[in-house]
C-alpha cells in the first residue's frame, strides 16, 4: 500500500543530493532527485506503484508509459500492481529516437491508436522529457488523458502542461522535502 511518509523517507535516504547539478531540462541546480534509486529498488518502487494506481483511481485510462528508460521500472510496477488489484492495463515505452531496425517504431508495447493514456515520469522539472513522450503517443494515435510524476521540482513543469491542456497530478511536491522552488 502507498505510505507518502515512507516514500519521503526513502527519497531523502536513497535520492536527494544536495550540490551543484545540470538537470535534465538544462537548468542548474543545487539539489537533484535521483529518481532511479527509488523506482531501482523493491520497497520504493512498490510504494511508487500504489501510489500512482491510488493517485489514478478516478482517472478513465487503458494504457501508462513515458519515456525509455527513466519510466520503465514504473510501468512494470504499476502493471503488476494492477493486475493484482484485478485493473486490465497495457503499458508503452517511448523512445527518444526511432529504433534503427525490424518496426522502427517510436511507441513501443501492446497499446493501440485509439487508447487513452496516462504518461508516467519519475521527476519533472520542465517536463520537456514528458512533452516529448506526449508528442509521441499523440502521434501514434493515443489520446493523453493525464501526466503524473513521482516528485514535481516546482519549476514549471505544471504549467507546460496545463499550456497544452492536460492535468497533472504528483506523488510529491518538492515542497515535501521542506525545499522552496525558485520562481520560475
Amino acid at each position: 500500500m502507498y505510505d507518502k511518509p515512507q516514500l519521503l523517507a526513502l527519497f531523502r535516504e536513497r535520492a536527494l543530493k544536495f550540490g551543484d547539478f545540470t538537470l535534465a531540462s538544462g537548468r542548474k541546480g543545487t539539489y537533484y532527485l535521483d529518481g532511479k534509486q527509488i523506482t531501482l529498488h523493491s520497497t520504493g518502487l512498490n510504494l511508487v506503484a500504489h501510489g500512482l494506481l491510488d493517485l489514478l483511481q478516478d482517472v478513465e485510462f487503458d494504457a501508462i508509459g513515458g519515456m525509455t528508460i527513466g519510466a520503465d521500472p514504473i510501468i512494470g510496477a504499476v502493471l503488476a500492481v494492477a493486475a493484482i488489484r484485478g485493473r486490465d492495463l497495457c503499458g508503452f515505452l517511448v523512445r527518444k529516437e526511432a529504433k534503427g531496425h525490424g518496426t522502427g517504431k517510436f511507441v513501443e508495447g501492446p497499446v493501440k491508436p485509439g487508447s487513452k493514456v496516462v504518461i508516467i515520469d519519475d521527476v519533472v522539472t520542465t517536463g520537456g522529457s514528458s512533452i516529448l513522450a506526449i508528442d509521441r503517443i499523440k502521434e501514434f494515435g493515443c489520446e493523453v488523458v493525464q501526466v503524473v510524476a513521482i516528485v514535481d521540482r516546482m519549476e514549471g513543469g505544471a504549467k507546460n502542461f496545463a499550456d497544452l491542456n492536460l492535468p497533472f497530478r504528483s506523488l510529491l511536491q518538492i515542497t515535501d522535502f521542506g525545499i522552496t522552488p525558485p520562481v520560475v
